[in-house]
């Protein structure tokens, strides 16, 4: 036996050990226990694990309790994470730990179900074949839910209630007297009463009964209901707003820089009601132009200490589903007091530039300001004036009142973009999903939307405005500074943080890229940056431009608040906010109060307390993005089942797994499942080295990034998901030959323990995939 083979075999049996050891706890174990357990009986074996017995006391990883008889410390081997239980067979427990995260198979979960936070203990550093660690879960430290949203299903004397979301896997067990009126096939939330344990499947109560499965308002509120976030108003929110008078006290007004006599607009969606921010311009004497940009004063109105605060704090952001916006804040101040709506005077929080032509800043400046808006731009409607070619229109559109700001504004842009990608800026794109729906929130049609110049030229004074404010809190801190070498005592403020990308998933990206022909440098942060938008560039209208850009959008880290100054290495700022959206977002409001408290010369606030603010807006943003992604595929998915059966459609490999292949279906961004058991012409098998499945026997092969044409097998409403036939790849028709076996390899024990749809879960082995929000508009999460 060779030397790394007998090591292999040596580490294979210490991590069996270990493992038995780690869940048999309940008594120590001697030499001889083993022996009998492993059926050995040479000497030559009995000498190895006494060895091994001697490398697991010194690592610290068994202990002796008594001469000869060896048990697990717990604690020794302990993680404590979040439970992803991504199919019935198996979960993982994820953790912040920059180790992998840790396989549970279903007999191991002890109780736990998804979302829980545990403690879970691992059987040692060897994984088998590369992948990750394997452990059981040994307590539930705090449950992560206790109320589920899922379909209900009456028996008599008692009734299950089967759960919409997809991690969860069990049926809730309900017993007659706790069904509280529900009938056959409501949409309800239970509340867990007890857990799983021993066997025993969860025991709850209805407490509320949404409506029928497949109605739009009660599918819509069981996703709401899903990610935990509310629906409606308390009605002491709403009698609280309405208490707030609308007229502006002559008094504040004197206390503000007055810009109602400056030309100002707003540039917006067409369906927008919470109009959050504004632009003014003008032409100053010295032939600069002054730039307002002007965001809803909304902490004006929201004061500390308030229930209308306390629940803002608590939703942390706007929610906006495919059908309806469930906002921050209370219509009379989301959509009436905080609206900067066209010919009415509004109290706003600015940060206001002075640029030259060259869109050099020569002059900043930030405070509170009154605004009339002018007039309410729909972004097409900029547009249409930002994309006059006709030389005579061109003129006469630049000669009119907006004309002229509107083209100065989006050329500026246009210098101030280029200048953020000159320093290392990443051009991440996406597409918007869109819905026209009918009276009763049926989808009639997909439509992707393209961002043009008038989104881009709102995002870049947005953006602007973000990274000077934060820019101007931190040098505020940085001039306290009594002595050169003395460390920055800084001011608290809420920054938007991007750290740079883990270097083992860039590497996967780079290596991934480079089966493309796309070359991707990861030595340094420019070099990223540079190779990374030479690739978004040449992608651009090819089949697998989506798969790609989502892929990179994956690999980078999740943006997110935070009181710490790291910077954002997607804008490549060293510093920026989030300020130009209060309306929908606590942290612009933590924000504005900040910058205020540091106008007027005060002190800084606890930091403690903002950073506990800012990891429970970022936790919010989460689930709020979930739950849109949600509903973007409900829509998408249930769309998809209204179609002709024989309809055959274009897309593209986004993802395979070893059980089935990831199809997104071009004309809708929809994304379903071929799987490998319906592929009955051979046994296909993953390779997840280079991102394919391979036929054993013909050696047919089906690559991620491939253009396929499928056509809808089946759609699951309830798991939003869609299993999908495959007719041809890159142009070669399918033909399954018959007589065939029908199931892959492992097909058939997947199919046993499998009973959702075609659901995109992190499995055990997978290659590729795609993720990250579709960016609404105004609302990309920057």
């Amino acid at each position: 036996m060779s030397k790394n083979k007998h090591q292999s075999y040596y580490e294979r049996q210490k991590a069996e050990i270990l493992a038995f050891l780690s869940i048999n706890t309940t008594q120590p174990y001697t030499l001889q226990d083993l022996y009998q357990h492993y059926d050995i009986h040479n000497k030559q074996e009995k000498k190895l694990f006494a060895m091994i017995i001697d490398d697991l006391l010194e690592e610290g990883k068994v202990q002796q309790t008594e001469k000869g008889k060896y048990t697990v410390d717990e604690e020794t081997n302990a993680v404590v994470g979040r439970l992803d239980h991504v199919n019935p067979r198996f979960g993982f427990v994820r953790h912040d730990d920059s180790k992998p995260d840790i396989w549970v198979e279903a007999d191991n979960l002890n109780g736990a179900i998804d979302g829980d936070l545990v403690k879970v203990v691992t059987f040692g550093d060897f994984y088998r074949k590369g992948e990750n660690p394997e452990g059981r879960i040994v307590e539930v430290l705090e449950r992560g839910r206790s109320e589920i949203v899922g379909k209900a299903q009456i028996f008599g004397n008692y009734a299950l209630v089967r759960p919409d979301h997809k991690s969860l896997h069990e049926d809730i067990f309900v017993p007659k007297e706790k069904i509280n009126g529900a009938t056959r096939n409501d949409l309800v939330i239970v509340k867990i009463l007890s857990y799983p344990a021993n066997g025993q499947q969860a025991v709850g109560e209805i407490i509320e009964i949404l409506g029928k499965a497949g109605d739009n308002n009660a599918e819509m509120h069981a996703i709401l209901a899903e990610f935990g976030l509310p629906i409606r108003f308390p009605k002491e929110i709403e009698e609280e707003a309405e208490r707030i008078p609308e007229a502006i006290d002559e008094a504040e007004i004197k206390k503000r820089r007055d810009f109602r006599e400056i030309l100002t607009f707003t540039i917006d969606p067409h369906d927008a009601k919470d109009f959050d921010d504004a632009l003014s311009f003008r032409i100053l004497e010295n032939g600069n132009y002054e730039i307002g940009v002007h965001i809803a004063d909304v902490t004006h109105y929201v004061k500390p200490g308030t229930r209308l605060e306390e629940e803002a704090l608590n939703r942390a952001t706007s929610i906006y589903l495919v059908d309806r916006t469930i906002p921050m804040l209370p219509e009379k101040l989301s959509n009436n007091l905080c609206s900067l709506r066209p010919n009415e005077d509004k109290l706003t929080f600015s940060a206001v530039f002075e640029m030259t032509n060259e869109g050099i800043i020569t002059k900043e400046w930030f405070g509170r300001t009154i605004i009339h808006s002018d007039k309410r731009f729909t972004y097409e409607e900029a547009q249409e004036i930002l994309e006059i070619e006709d030389e005579q229109l061109l003129a006469d559109a630049i000669a009119s009142q907006y004309g002229m700001p509107l083209h100065t504004l989006n050329r500026l842009a246009k210098i101030l973009k280029q200048e953020r990608f000159s320093k290392g800026a990443i051009n991440f794109e996406t597409n918007e999903v869109k819905f026209r729906l009918d009276e009763k929130g049926k989808p009639l049609g997909v439509i992707l939307k393209i961002r043009k110049d008038a989104h881009k030229l709102i995002e870049e004074f947005m953006l602007l405005a973000n990274k000077k404010v934060a820019e101007f809190v931190f040098n505020l801190g940085k001039r306290k500074q009594k002595e050169p070498n003395e460390e920055n005592p800084g001011n608290t403020m809420v920054y938007r943080v991007h750290e740079p990308p883990n270097p083992e998933k860039l590497s996967t990206f780079a290596n991934f890229a480079a089966r493309f022909g796309f070359t991707i440098k990861t030595d340094s942060e420019k070099g990223l940056s540079t190779t990374m938008n030479k690739m978004m560039e040449e992608v651009e209208g090819t089949p697998v431009q989506n798969v790609l850009e989502q892929l990179a959008v994956r690999t980078m880290s999740k943006a997110r608040y935070t009181t710490e100054p790291l910077g954002h290495f997607g804008l490549a700022f060293d510093h920026y906010s989030h300020f130009t959206s209060p309306i929908r977002r606590y942290p612009d409001m933590m924000a504005h109060r900040l910058l205020q408290n540091y106008l007027d010369k005060k002190k800084a606030p606890s930091l403690e307390e903002y950073e506990k603010k800012s990891k429970h807006s970022s936790d919010r943003e989460r689930l709020a993005a979930e739950a849109e992604r949600a509903s973007i595929k409900y829509k998408q998915v249930e769309f998809m089942s209204m179609q002709d059966h024989n309809t055959i459609f274009d897309g593209v490999v986004t993802g395979v797994t070893d059980f089935g292949v990831f199809v997104e279906i071009t004309s809708t961004s929809c994304e379903g499942m071929v799987r490998l058991a319906d592929l009955n012409d051979d046994f296909y098998e993953l390779d997840k080295e280079n991102y394919r499945v391979v036929g054993k026997r013909n050696g047919r092969v089906i690559s991620f990034g491939e253009a396929v044409k499928v056509r809808v097998k089946a759609t699951d409403m309830e798991r939003r998901s869609m299993d999908l036939e495959l007719v041809s790849v890159s142009g070669k028709a399918f033909r399954a030959s018959s007589g065939v076996n029908t199931k892959s390899r492992r097909a058939a024990s997947r199919d046993r323990g499998s009973r959702g749809g075609s659901n995109r879960s992190s499995g055990r082995k997978s290659a590729g995939g795609t993720a990250g929000s579709k960016d609404k508009g105004k609302r990309r999460r920057r």
